[in-house]
């Protein structure tokens, strides 16, 4: 049995976590779960799990969460710095599913203190890849990626052979408006962006699908995952979301993972590894299946992908402004206080006008992150505009 932490355990992860949890009682112990704003959902796993530690995160709330399990013998707390010390207690596997950078601090703390991180949030790996990966070989910490194409990677990337790896391909869906013109997607709501046409996923995850910023992000993410040039590591899109990851060797063979669009396949997979155990969620079903198609991205109207590999060769200090920056614009979006294309347009903006210094500790991060939310939020409202034309 292992011992687990669930981080984020009220979003979509998270649940699908729990379900995992539910359908293998002899296989998981959950010692914490944590949220950030809700607490009747965080109140409701932590029982269902029988954790023995909750925390939210808006310490604001923490009489309701006290509230809402007493008498259950669940102790609690509240707090940013009360997610990063529930990290410190020892455990088998940590699953990090935090939104945004907000996961860095709970992260780095649970790479020192958990023999297995399952990473489902791919800020902190923008960000900090450098010093995730450093901190996991100093303690020995696996690091297993739970995002559905770093995870399928994972499984088929031969470590032995490393140097017969010709390229890492990442697959996308393309999102919904893979067929969308940019006059088109000037005009695009927040409503007709969320609706992503294979995946459920929370808001910030399915906006990032529709730019294409996730790949752009998931870009960054492999490069420090794998060890991989960015040179070898392209997407294609992939409208069925079925084939999830490939890599191609040198002696032509394509070795891919594939599964049903749901997000408990490569949790599971994270949870239990090396093992392989039964999954609670969906099955592919091969009779079903007419096509796989696959086709190369278009850069011009998914210009995110082409910031990844533009950040990726400025280093660390761009990643991070490029993750802080989309953060901030998904926002401003979701709150109707921007049009869709100026998610990329301003946040490549802001890349351009940075000029940090490589961050070398983890403040030297946050500290860059904060100042270019800080920046871009003052653009925004020096600009005072609500909605900008594609060519902005």
């Amino acid at each position: 049995m292992k011992t687990l932490h669930i981080f984020g355990v009220t979003g979509s992860i998270g649940q699908s976590a729990a379900d995992i949890v539910l359908a293998h009682p002899d296989r998981f112990s959950v010692h914490t779960v944590t949220a950030h704003k809700n607490v009747m959902k965080l109140a409701e796993a932590a029982k269902q799990l029988k954790a023995q530690y909750a925390v939210i995160a808006d310490e604001a709330l923490y009489d309701d969460l006290k509230a809402a399990l007493s008498g259950s013998g669940i102790a609690c707390a509240s707090g940013a710095a009360a997610v990063t010390e529930a990290a410190r207690v020892p455990a088998d596997i940590s699953l990090m599913a935090i939104v945004g950078i907000a996961g860095l601090k709970p992260l780095w703390a649970a790479l020192e203190h958990s023999k297995a991180v399952a990473i489902a949030n791919k800020e902190p790996l923008v960000a900090a890849g450098p010093m995730v990966m450093a901190r996991a070989a100093e303690f020995g910490t696996a690091i297993l990626p739970v995002d559905s194409e770093h995870n399928a990677i994972f499984q088929v990337f031969d470590q032995n052979n490393k140097a017969a790896v010709e390229r890492i391909i990442l697959t996308a869906s393309g999102g919904p408006f893979r067929e969308w013109s940019l006059d088109q997607m000037a005009d695009a709501t927040p409503e007709q962006a969320l609706r992503h046409p294979t995946w459920s996923m929370g808001a910030k995850i399915s906006i990032d699908s529709a730019t294409m910023m996730n790949k752009a992000l998931e870009i960054i993410e492999a490069h420090y995952l794998f060890d991989m040039p960015p040179s070898m590591i392209e997407v294609m899109v992939h409208p069925q979301s079925l084939v999830h990851g490939m890599v191609e060797y040198a002696d032509g063979s394509f070795l891919c993972q594939m599964g049903a669009s749901d997000m408990r396949t490569p949790i599971i997979s994270a949870l239990s590894w090396p093992e392989r155990i039964a999954t609670p969620g969906r099955k592919l079903d091969l009779e079903t299946l007419t096509i796989l198609s696959f086709e190369r991205p278009d850069f011009e109207r998914f210009p995110a992908l082409r910031l990844a590999y533009d950040c990726l060769n400025k280093g660390l200090a761009a990643c991070i402004a490029l993750n802080a920056g989309n953060e901030v614009m998904v926002d401003e979006f979701l709150s109707g206080r921007c049009g869709f294309l100026d998610i990329a347009g301003k946040t490549s903006r802001i890349i351009d006008g940075s000029n940090y210094d490589t961050p070398q500790t983890l403040d030297d991060v946050i500290a860059i992150d904060q100042d270019v939310r800080a920046r871009i939020k003052c653009a925004i409202v020096e600009t005072d505009s609500p909605k900008v034309s594609k060519n902005s």
